[in-house]
């Protein structure tokens, strides 16, 4: 039988960002400021001050977006173990936020996890430019059935990209494709079918030389077998193995995010309680819509954070 109560702390993706993020924190805890000193000093540039004080446009930025998602969510996360002195059962991120969660459970190193993103973001910009592709968010209609209706494009390329929620799903893939998906996907009962703010096809076969130049890249990275149990995003499954785990993250980039899977399987393995840590509450509002039934909470200021601690002290945690 399963043991119920288990935690599970989830690390948000691209988008999440907002300009202000992680100053109250450095305000208030030292080992905050700590982290994103060591954060620029391994980037080579002032990362808190695009956090602190942006402008948008500069942080919205594909080589700053990735960096600072994730150095402001290791930020949080270093505050929150200090506080609280829990480790969680389970840890997971989308897309980006997967790298936290590999730091979180010990497979990559502070300085490692920075540089991957670090490459990562740029070789995903590299064949964002050289490819014509975008992404759209479905809503409204369930990914089985977006999945047949795809079937059905004829003027190029398109795939899911991302399962982030029942009736959310988003699609990836060539400019003209994405156009007709829309319209097709409409006319067969979706609510709404938005192009996002996106540079390229992300978690699409357009992304499969930079899944490649990746894979090399981390050919000489050292990956540990995780303390924590990980949920992966390329298939929903617990990875216990720093190998598999190696393999798998080349291609994160050019496959789709099984987000609703992965929560689903966490779940099943007794998870009751989630802990979105980092900007904003993307993540949050995805896991209400996947199961109501468990408790969720997010901690990306002083604020929300302490509120965290009290009640992950109150259900005894």
């Amino acid at each position: 039988m399963i043991k119920k109560n288990k935690t599970a702390f989830i690390f948000p993706g691209q988008g999440s960002q907002f300009v202000g993020m992680g100053k109250d924190l450095c305000e208030k805890y030292e080992i905050a400021r700590d982290i994103f000193e060591k954060a620029n000093k391994i980037l080579g540039r002032n990362i808190s001050k695009i956090c602190f004080e942006g402008p948008e446009e500069t942080l919205k930025a594909t080589e700053n977006t990735q960096s600072a998602i994730v150095s402001m969510s290791l930020c949080v996360y270093e505050v929150l173990k200090q506080k609280t002195n829990i480790l969680p059962d389970f840890v997971a991120g989308h897309s980006l936020g997967e790298y936290c969660a590999l730091y979180a459970s010990n497979v990559l190193s502070f300085e490692d996890t920075l540089k991957l993103i670090e490459k990562r973001s740029f070789l995903m910009g590299q064949a964002a430019s050289l490819t014509k592709g975008k992404m759209a968010a479905i809503l409204g209609l369930e990914s089985e059935k977006i999945v047949e209706i795809l079937q059905l494009v004829k003027s190029g390329y398109v795939a899911v990209a991302n399962y982030n929620t029942k009736e959310q799903t988003v699609i990836t893939g060539e400019n003209s494709a994405i156009d007709e998906a829309c319209e097709l996907l409409k006319s067969n009962g979706a609510k709404r079918a938005i192009v996002l703010n996106v540079s390229g096809a992300f978690h699409s076969k357009l992304m499969e030389q930079a899944s490649i130049e990746f894979e090399k890249y981390i050919e000489n990275v050292s990956f540990n077998n995780p303390k924590i149990s990980i949920v992966t995003n390329v298939d929903g499954e617990i990875e216990t193995s720093a190998e598999k785990i190696k393999e798998k993250m080349p291609k994160q980039i050019s496959n789709s995010v099984y987000w609703v899977q992965s929560v689903e399987k966490m779940i099943s393995q007794g998870v009751d309680t989630f802990v979105e840590v980092g900007p904003g509450k993307v993540l949050s509002a995805m896991i209400k819509k996947i199961n109501s039934d468990v408790r969720i909470y997010n901690a990306s200021d002083v604020s929300s954070l302490e509120n965290v601690v009290k009640e992950l002290e109150m259900i005894g945690v």
